[in-house]
């Protein structure tokens, strides 16, 4: 191969691999995570979720890495209290998607989020909820 020719493969080479860069890093930030979304999202929740002493359902403060049904200070329904969940990504998101399938007989009024980038944006504005 002479010199101008395998400049003319490499050039083109380069290229391509920069095009395939481009491409899997605007994916990866279109599908990223929205936590300022998630926390507009939230508003929904945190009518029931405060950190009020008489809110209706438990603080989400903190709820990442948490195990399901342990906070002291607010009675659970037996459902939840024998779920024995850890509160990560998967578990998040699939109680959030539909809570009734995740644990059966939850005393939680929601039906559930069904878009799923609404789901995502929501845990991750709940990993730093605390």
């Amino acid at each position: 191969m002479e010199r101008g020719e395998f400049r003319c493969v490499f050039n083109t080479t380069v290229r391509v691999v920069a095009s395939l860069l481009a491409m899997t890093l605007a994916t990866a930030e279109a599908s990223a995570a929205d936590a300022a979304h998630g926390k507009a999202v939230f508003q929904t929740c945190a009518a029931c979720h405060s950190d009020k002493p008489d809110a209706i359902g438990p603080t989400l403060r903190g709820v990442f890495g948490r195990k399901s049904g342990s906070l002291e200070d607010f009675r659970y329904s037996n459902a939840m209290t024998r779920a024995n969940l850890i509160w990560d990504e998967a578990g998040l998101h699939a109680y959030i998607k539909d809570p009734q399938a995740k644990v059966p007989g939850n005393r939680m009024p929601f039906g559930g989020l069904s878009d799923p980038k609404d789901i995502d944006d929501v845990i991750a504005y709940l990993k730093d909820y605390k």
